[in-house]
């Protein structure tokens, strides 16, 4: 019979709770769409067939396929194994995945929202009512009593109108994008330290041209002394020889020092000590590589800092549903089941037990009615950073084109100015044969023979040159396309 009665008792909270729950789901927030982008059928610099354009596709996310070790395309050992380093030891890639695994804990605890908390309880209270609460006169006895508690309680919050679906839903897009960034951070630092490499080896190249430049100008000076200490020239020869030979020397010493800050940098990405690193010298080998660049609607796919983007605007849009949600009821339905007594001795027998449905202090559905425009700010607020959001994806969109049709014009037109730069080194050198050649038969000047020394110089630092800048645009582009490629994937 007494179980009974306690079922009576709270037959009308259980209704009145099944009934409200039933409107749980009715989520008030916008359904999340991608905005539309408009993406060009084909890159301009690609060049691709007819065939080919033809079959252009929607992009489907494809950021977290594995782009594998796209630096194998250089077929470079010390690169490969810089890379490999970098992986293991970057701080600034450990910082990323760090952040990772911040939101993954905070995705987990906005999780934790959508089920009941409960928790236990136990110990004693000490308490005096007060004479008049109890209808006793000012001056009657009135002693303190003891009472002590074991109990379970539970508590949750119905979501009515989804805004803790909203909030889920935004704690999980805010995680996708920490993992989308992670695998930008990784994407940069590989290009990094592929481009930190082809920068050193560049400087190697340049420091192995001034090191024979040197060494010519030195037997040039020791040719010019002889031919003054026999008369057949003046002094004036022997000075200009002293000063190219001097000015050579000069900037072999700046190439040294500009390769030790580029060494300095790699150690760094490979958080290693610089003075801890060094590599050893060998000259930059002309790059050949042949990259596709797919389609616009791949690389969609495949960029991690789009994916970013495009995940920052679906926490927004869902956090729009939550600031909404908040102009309606919020019920928090909680309950306490337990016993009490006045005594420990009898706090478990049968007579102490409790029991309490609904909140101790309040009531268990909340309305909002007038909070002077606060409501409405947070939405407005949600609203206006959904609109930034989307923005920032589109104008990440359009740099990402810029970046891919700036690579490929780029290694396109450096194919062809390497080609004429190496034509230009073949005249300067035999220009500069013909004048050593002439010089000795006493038909030019020393001048002259500076002149064109000077020439075959600048025409091979020049040469060199391009072959570094064509080996950090072919980096650039793939950073730029994603990483690496699949040629059948990426038509």
């Amino acid at each position: 019979m007494r179980n009974i009665a306690m079922i009576k008792s709270i037959r009308p909270y259980f209704v009145a709770s099944m009934l409200l729950l039933a409107l749980a789901g009715c989520s008030v927030g916008p359904a999340y769409r991608p905005p539309s982008v408009d993406a060009p059928s084909a890159f301009k610099e690609a060049f691709l067939s007819p065939e080919d354009a033809q079959r252009w596709k929607a992009a489907q996310p494809a950021d977290a396929v594995a782009r594998g070790k796209w630096w194998a395309i250089f077929a470079d050992a010390d690169l490969d194994a810089l890379e490999e380093r970098a992986l293991a030891a970057n701080q600034d890639l450990k910082a990323a995945a760090a952040r990772v695994k911040q939101a993954r804990a905070l995705q987990r605890g906005t999780q934790a929202m959508q089920l009941p908390q409960v928790e236990a309880a136990f110990g004693p209270t000490r308490q005096r009512a007060s004479n008049a609460s109890q209808g006793l006169p000012a001056d009657a006895p009135n002693s303190p009593t003891t009472l002590w508690r074991a109990q379970a309680g539970v508590s949750y919050e119905a979501d009515l109108f989804g805004r803790v679906a909203s909030t889920v839903d935004a704690a999980d897009a805010d995680a996708q994008q920490s993992e989308a960034l992670l695998r930008s951070v990784q994407l940069a630092l590989q290009a990094d330290v592929a481009q930190g490499y082809f920068l050193v080896r560049r400087l190697d190249t340049e420091q192995a041209l001034y090191r024979s430049t040197v060494e010519l100008r030195q037997k040039a000076l020791e040719l010019v002394q002889r031919r003054y200490a026999e008369g057949d020239i003046g002094e004036l020869d022997v000075a200009r020889a002293k000063s190219e030979l001097a000015a050579a020397q000069s900037e072999s010493l700046g190439i040294a020092r500009q390769r030790a800050v580029a060494e300095h940098a790699l150690a760094i990405l490979l958080g290693e000590p610089p003075s801890g690193f060094s590599l050893d010298a060998r000259n930059l080998q002309r790059i050949a590589v042949g990259i596709p660049a797919g389609l616009p609607s791949s690389l969609l796919e495949r960029r991690p800092d789009i994916a970013a983007a495009e995940r920052a605007m679906a926490a927004a849009n869902a956090r729009i549903g939550a600031a909404h949600a908040a102009f309606f009821p919020r019920l928090n339905i909680t309950g306490a089941l337990g016993y009490e007594s006045s005594q420990l001795g009898d706090l478990f027998q049968w007579s102490s037990r409790a029991f309490l449905l609904g909140p101790l202090v309040g009531a268990m559905m909340s309305l909002p009615i007038f909070d002077g425009g606060q409501r409405q700010a947070g939405l407005d607020r949600a609203r206006a950073k959904y609109e930034e959001d989307v923005a920032l994806y589109r104008q990440t969109v359009l740099n990402a084109f810029r970046e891919v049709e700036d690579g490929l014009s780029s290694l396109r037109i450096l194919g062809e100015q390497g080609q004429v730069q190496d034509a230009a080194v073949e005249s300067a050198a035999r220009a500069a044969r013909l004048s050593q050649f002439q010089y000795r038969e006493g038909s030019v000047s020393y001048l002259d023979v500076i002149d064109a020394d000077r020439m075959v110089l600048q025409q091979r630092r020049a040469a060199v040159l391009l072959d570094g800048e064509r080996a950090r645009v072919a980096v650039d582009l793939v950073r730029a396309i994603g990483g690496g490629w699949d040629r059948a994937a990426t038509l």
